[in-house]
């Protein structure tokens, strides 16, 4: 069986508009807080409670709408859960106050599987020899719509606020639209389960595995130092820029896309070839350093020029994560690696409740220091310690090198 390329290709421009809605906001959902709090300090904190409630809903309603995809089929959830993206945009574009935009991320947290759904979706039209090539192309259109999307949403937001926010609710509507009258489902009626476990409901069930296998186990608090600062620049990147710099939201998409366009450089070019020629500890290890060094550059970048270096250096950091994905799939077995990342996943998740308001606080109190890189300082200092750790972990491993890399175990 080969994949079906008409609905491939309708799940992909799904897949696309879908990252564009959401990239469109980025920009301008600061500034937008901001204004509704009444002060920078209490607009940072805010964010990173929102983001922090979007994270902890998306987290546990996310295996509850994967398994009903599996139940009732792809479509029908998936619907839904643009259905949700498109009222917490319009909830966005027209909040009087913070309460709304609360309510805005609950929603968007409950329904927010659709990048779920869309994986399952390729994994049903595609035959197996074929899923690696169509998952490349569905991470394709991630890296195209991280790369419109804030750049569209920085130049609307000149036009004000809240105008991305309208205009990421049309597009996720036309979604809507298509995909009630094109998109067809993936998963046929035989193919479904015919009753929910409640263990399919535990949010909390995947993390297991973690106890379950030495490499994760090392390396369970590596992830959390690592995506603890991750979620530094996600959380106050714009934050930074606006207050610090007094960027305007074009300058911020702009920059975004540049970081994002760099990003996919590396993703898709350069990650082959370096794991090839100095092997994952080395590549592992450039990767880690050069996310330090990014945080070092923000935390004391005062010009346009210094930040825009430090988004150069920071794209590099986009090595190590496939690098030390891919050392944990070769210490599993071909049976367990949908349970290990699972569980990489749900810790992610976690990292993702605590992260943003972490951040954001950190960055409330620099502000009212005088020192608006507090933050990313204490990305640094994370980011030294999940190195220090990992160093540790692979001085432990055998098959580190270029030849291991590529031969496997």
């Amino acid at each position: 069986m080969r994949a079906r390329p008409a609905a491939l290709i309708f799940i992909l421009l799904t897949a696309l508009i879908d990252i564009v809605g959401i990239g469109i906001i980025i920009p301008v959902l600061p500034g937008l807080v901001k204004s509704l709090a009444g002060s920078e300090v209490a607009g940072a904190r805010t964010i990173g409670v929102l983001t922090a409630m979007y994270a902890v809903m998306q987290f546990i309603c996310a295996p509850i709408l994967g398994a009903l995809s599996d139940r009732f089929g792809r479509r029908p959830v998936l619907l839904f859960a643009l259905t949700g993206m498109g009222l917490d945009y319009l909830l966005l574009a027209f909040a009087p106050n913070l309460a709304w935009l609360f309510v805005g991320r609950v929603v968007a947290g409950i329904t927010g599987a659709s990048l779920t759904v869309a994986n399952a979706y390729i994994a049903d039209v595609s035959p197996p020899e074929e899923r690696a090539k169509n998952f490349g192309l569905l991470g394709a259109m991630f890296g195209v719509g991280f790369i419109l999307g804030p750049a569209l949403g920085g130049l609307l937001g000149e036009y004000g606020l809240r105008v991305p926010f309208m205009v990421a609710a049309a597009l996720t509507g036309l979604n809507v639209l298509y995909g009630l009258f094109v998109l067809p489902e993936s998963l046929p009626a035989s193919a479904r389960g015919q009753a929910l476990r409640r263990g399919d409901l535990n949010p909390l069930l995947p993390l297991r595995a973690l106890g379950e296998y030495p490499i994760l186990r090392s390396l369970a608090l590596t992830f959390v130092l690592l995506g603890l600062a991750g979620q530094v620049i996600f959380s106050t990147w714009v934050l930074f820029t606006e207050g610090a710099l007094r960027w305007t939201p074009a300058q911020n998409g702009v920059a975004l896309a540049f970081f994002g366009l760099l990003t996919a450089g590396v993703q898709a070019g350069l990650i082959g070839p370096f794991l090839a020629r100095f092997g994952e500890r080395r590549t592992i290890m450039t990767g880690l350093v050069s996310s330090t060094l990014e945080f070092l550059v923000l935390s004391v970048a005062r010009s346009g020029v210094l930040l825009y270096a430090s988004l150069v250096v920071g794209a590099l950091g986009g090595l190590a994560n496939p690098a030390i994905q891919g050392l944990i799939s070769k210490q599993v077995d071909e049976t367990e690696q949908g349970r290990v990342q699972g569980a990489v996943t749900s810790l992610n998740s976690l990292v993702a409740v605590v992260g943003p308001i972490l951040a954001t606080n950190v960055y409330a109190l620099g502000v009212g220091q005088g020192f608006p890189g507090a933050a990313f300082l204490m990305g640094a200092l994370l980011s030294v310690a999940g190195t220090v750790l990992i160093l540790g972990v692979l001085r432990r491993m055998p098959g580190t090198g270029p030849a291991q890399s590529v031969q496997g175990r």
